[in-house]
């Protein structure tokens, strides 16, 4: 039973004057208010601060672009904000009444201002216990047009007269707007936490799905973020995200949406969040190569457009050549190759968690981390398809691209090169020569004496011997013979860019190359003569799906499939018999394949640039800050592995493809490999090899260090 008033405060209200008094000065504020509010009311828009909305017809927010794998997957997008924009009539009915049953359960009923709501908060307010009453209209103003009405203002006049101007914006769009268009643009606008703007864009972040297709408990853990996105992400704070969630399956409940049964069941219901919403951080360089030519194309409309960018991407085996390429990494700094001398990449990234520091600012300026480095990209040898590109070890430490800004040298990868163009000259691989010491005086400098990896010489050799195990002072001599300019003008019709100076020692690799440059050259070996140029964009679209830009593939023939073949057979010979055949062996690798490995002599870059007769992949290693890797640093024993292991994985879900077939214009010839005359039926058969001839170049003398008239056997 209520108390009664004590006898003194009845009397006093019962006196007539006092009661007079108290009402006309209660009167006399509520004028007072309504006149301060009135005058709020007319100036808070004066002078143009109240945002227009006759654009909102054709309002288009901004949509991130996002980036696709060839085969459709999602691989990250670029943009400040999230955002796909889906139609009302599209979402899941699930997510409009969750959000309607937190936000705003009277949208429908109200003129943008929610006058229940309105006196509701206020009775708080006057107790002591602040109470918001922003339908979602009002929101939607705020979120449109956050630089007039600015959220974040919340106390004082600034907050009052932020609150007042989104009143009447929310009055203005309900005039001119239905009711769907209004809930449709929120839903699409809000902020839901993790750079995901709209039910959209946090349906694919959280659950990996589109919110056509959400469920109650899913929809009600979005429409629990908004209103402290970040301490309610369910990625971060799953306990609380889910507290969340099981309260807006309350309201929902409380509003008639669901029976006690079906709340009960949904609050229930396992937080089941996909495990990869998209393959942010596979790539990284690959997406920040893409990103970089799209900008220079399209500007700032890369991040505000909504493009959708297909990409040559081949995430399958992008990810074969990230595990290959840090297994091997790791194998090498662990001594499984031998005394490694430097720390390692896991020490580096130890220390800087036992400091308790944050990821380092990203080093854009230049290649500069300390620990061993590798570089790995993959060409579909046909178009120039990019089909994985790896760039470095970790990204978020260092975005230095080794394959697109790295000039390194190639060491004995460049050799092709150099034989390619001694082939092409009419001098045919089973031509002899020494290899032995050589000197070479050079102006002003002291005389340069190469030497092979292994410091010994072997003698006469034929060419296709000099190449199968990397003799230094044979590409030499076949590049004295050839000469500066020649080899020069031969590594140019590759595709290398960089700048090669005329000097002997380029015949075994001391240029810069830039790596991506270096493994496109390849494509014309693997392609028999057809150079195909690097590109890792197929088509860009936009959000209706119309194409604005298809890079179209380019290719050049280099040279005519007979002289191609022969290079081809040269570096197959590699993987069957020369540098890397250990490591072919080893892996039970038996794909058609052909390849060169490439050491420098200094022993700080190791290369394998190998090829398959439709991918065309590049491996090299080394440190960024140039120092020698380990003693007995090899490609064919460092970077080798890492291909092989790479290819098998890649292999396992792809066709096997077929083997290389001989031009009908070669001609094949039975040789004596000691002398490379035509054997004779006295030639030992260890010596007796088969070769291959452009026609011409054939020879025509028989053996005679094994003629009978000889003596010799």
């Amino acid at each position: 039973m209520a108390k009664k008033l004590p006898a003194r405060l009845t009397r006093w209200w019962h006196s007539p004057r006092r009661r007079r008094n108290i009402l006309v000065g209660l009167g006399a504020v509520v004028l007072f208010g309504t006149a301060v509010l009135a005058g709020a009311w007319m100036r808070v828009c004066a002078g143009g601060a109240c945002p227009s909305i006759a654009g909102l017809d054709n309002y288009d927010p901004d949509q991130a672009s996002k980036l696709y794998a060839a085969d459709g997957r999602l691989i990250t997008d670029y943009g400040q904000q999230r955002r796909t924009i889906v139609p009302l009539k599209q979402m899941s009915p699930a997510v409009v009444a969750a959000f309607l049953a937190v936000e705003d359960r009277r949208f429908y009923e109200h003129h943008g201002i929610d006058w229940i709501r309105f006196f509701g908060a206020l009775k708080s307010t006057l107790l002591g216990n602040k109470q918001g009453f922003s339908t979602i209209t009002m929101q939607l103003a705020g979120n449109l047009w956050p630089d007039q009405i600015d959220r974040r203002r919340r106390e004082g006049f600034k907050g009052i007269s932020r609150k007042i101007r989104e009143a009447r914006m929310a009055l203005e769009i309900e005039r001119n707007y239905p009711k769907d268009k209004i809930l449709e643009l929120y839903l699409n606008q809000i902020d839901l936490g993790n750079r995901a703007y709209g039910v959209e864009a946090a349906a694919q972040r959280y659950f990996g799905k589109s919110v056509r297709a959400l469920n109650v408990a899913e929809a009600a853990m979005l429409a629990g973020l908004p209103q402290a996105p970040s301490a309610y992400n369910p990625r971060k704070s799953p306990r609380l995200a889910v507290r969340r969630r099981n309260v807006v399956i309350s309201m929902m409940q409380a509003w008639g949406k669901l029976s006690p049964e079906s709340a009960e069941a949904w609050k229930a219901y396992p937080l089941a969040l996909s495990s990869r919403s998209d393959y942010s951080g596979v790539a990284d360089y690959f997406v920040e190569y893409i990103r970089q030519i799209l900008q220079a194309r399209f500007g700032t409309d890369l991040y505000r457009a909504g493009f959708r960018i297909y990409t040559t991407l081949d995430l399958d085996i992008q990810q074969a050549a990230e595990r290959a390429l840090e297994t091997q990494l790791q194998n090498i700094e662990d001594g499984g190759l031998g005394p490694y001398p430097h720390k390692s990449y896991r020490y580096y990234m130890d220390q800087r968690d036992q400091k308790n520091e944050a990821t380092p600012e990203p080093n854009t300026a230049g290649p500069f981390s300390p620990y061993l480095q590798g570089m790995v990209v993959t060409l579909e040898a046909k178009t120039g398809y990019i089909r994985a590109m790896v760039g470095g070890r970790d990204f978020e430490d260092n975005k230095y691209n080794r394959a697109t800004q790295g000039l390194r040298q190639a060491g004995s990868a460049f050799k092709p090169f150099v034989y390619s163009a001694a082939i092409r000259a009419g001098i045919p691989w089973s031509s002899i020569w020494e290899d032995s010491p050589v000197s070479i005086e050079i102006p002003d400098q002291a005389t340069w004496e190469p030497k092979n990896y292994d410091s010994k010489f072997e003698g006469m050799m034929t060419m296709r011997y000099a190449l199968r195990f990397s003799r230094n002072t044979v590409a030499v001599r076949i590049g004295l013979r050839l000469g500066e300019d020649a080899v020069i003008a031969e590594a140019s019709s590759y595709g290398i860019s960089t700048r090669i100076p005329r000097v002997p020692s380029i015949f075994i690799g001391s240029a810069d190359v830039i790596p991506l440059e270096l493994v496109g050259a390849y494509t014309a070996f693997a392609n028999m003569g057809v150079l195909t140029t690097p590109m890792g964009i197929l088509r860009v679209e936009d959000r209706e799906g119309n194409i604005v830009w298809q890079p179209e593939v380019r290719d050049t023939r280099v040279l005519d499939e007979e002289h191609a073949w022969l290079i081809l057979d040269g570096l197959r010979d590699v993987v069957r018999r020369g540098t890397a055949a250990g490591v072919f062996a080893r892996a039970g690798f038996n794909i058609p394949a052909a390849g060169k490995t490439g050491t420098t002599n200094d022993g700080m870059d190791v290369w394998f640039v190998g090829f398959t007769p439709d991918l065309v992949t590049g491996v090299w290693m080394g440190f960024d800050k140039k120092a020698k890797i380990k003693a007995d640093a090899q490609g064919g024993r460092l970077a080798a592995p890492a291909w092989t292991m790479m290819m098998k994985d890649v292999y396992e879900r792809r066709r096997i493809p077929t083997g290389w077939a001989i031009p009908d214009g070669i001609i094949q010839a039975e040789i004596d490999e000691g002398t490379g005359s035509l054997s004779t039926p006295f030639c030992p058969r260890t010596s007796v090899v088969r070769e291959y001839y452009f026609p011409g170049t054939e020879p025509t003398e028989r053996c005679a260090l094994h003629s009978p008239f000889r003596g010799g056997n």
